[in-house]
């Protein structure tokens, strides 16, 4: 889905100082409603400072942040949450011993009469699954006994259950195996076809290049670009990364392209047009 006039989030000149250290210095970044933005970078680049400003568990020093083009404060996670962002961190935050239904209604409980409504919360938990098309072998079972795969999707439903306008995915596919990748790669598809903008964190490049829409280059806790995932290779996004490109040419490249930088190569990302060429 193209990106509107004004997107749902816009984060502009965000810094973020811990002590000596400059984490975030002048991030200017957005996402919009129906679509995939990848945040990638090296370690230490300032991904994950980023997403905390973002869900306001740690909140920025300087910069203006909109949503839906209006200023607004995100001072610490429940605003973020009021506002309508989910997070999905990569530790997942499941409790083991608990079944899919309580891990997805977990702090935020049905009750009926002060007692837990355990049939509405379970009716509700298998619609939510049917409609994100989850495969579980049962909602009662612990989430102990599920799948790396089936566990990501299980937070994942657990984020979209105040229906967010925008979820952030830390590291979603991370110490997955290829089929449970597949699984979360679609899911997020999924997200993206509901309507939902979603930030992915990812250091895996094809991932990246099957999902996103957009991708967003931190180094060194700067911008160094913002990438049409159709158009770019892989190459060009390491080089990016890394610093093996001239940050200073795509600098003025995204000043002259009204801040996009669309860099257009013949080589694929290993994706296919919609009337099956490959791009």
């Amino acid at each position: 889905m193209a990106a509107t006039a004004t997107p749902v989030l816009s984060l502009t000149g965000i810094f973020k100082r811990f002590g000596a250290v400059q984490a975030l210095a002048d991030v200017d970044f957005d996402v919009d409603s129906g679509e995939v933005v990848a945040l990638v970078g090296d370690n230490g680049a300032g991904k994950s400072t980023l997403i905390k400003v973002i869900a306001g568990v740690e909140p920025a020093d300087a910069g203006e942040i909109r949503w839906h083009g209006e200023p607004v404060s995100i001072p610490n996670p429940a605003a973020a949450q009021a506002l309508g962002i989910a997070t999905v961190y990569q530790d997942l935050a499941l409790c083991d011993n608990l079944d899919v239904v309580a891990n997805i209604f977990l702090g935020r409980e049905d009750k009926n009469l002060g007692v837990l409504d355990e049939i509405a919360m379970e009716r509700s938990c298998r619609g939510l699954l049917e409609t994100l098309s989850i495969q579980i072998p049962s909602t009662r079972i612990p989430v102990a006994s599920l799948s790396g795969g089936q566990r990501q999707t299980v937070a994942i439903s657990r984020a979209l259950l105040g229906d967010p306008k925008i979820v952030i995915l830390d590291e979603p596919t991370a110490a997955l195996g290829v089929e449970q990748t597949a699984q979360v790669l679609d899911l997020v598809e999924r997200l993206r076809d509901r309507g939902h903008g979603v930030i992915l964190i990812s250091h895996n490049m094809q991932e990246v290049a099957s999902v996103a829409d957009r991708v967003a280059v931190l180094r060194l806790g700067r911008n160094n670009g913002v990438f049409d995932a159709h158009t770019t290779t892989q190459e060009q996004i390491v080089a990016a990364i890394t610093g093996a490109s001239d940050s200073a040419a795509l600098r003025r490249s995204a000043r002259t392209a009204g801040g996009q930088i669309t860099v257009p190569h013949p080589t694929s990302w290993g994706r296919n047009q919609p009337n099956g060429e490959p791009r």
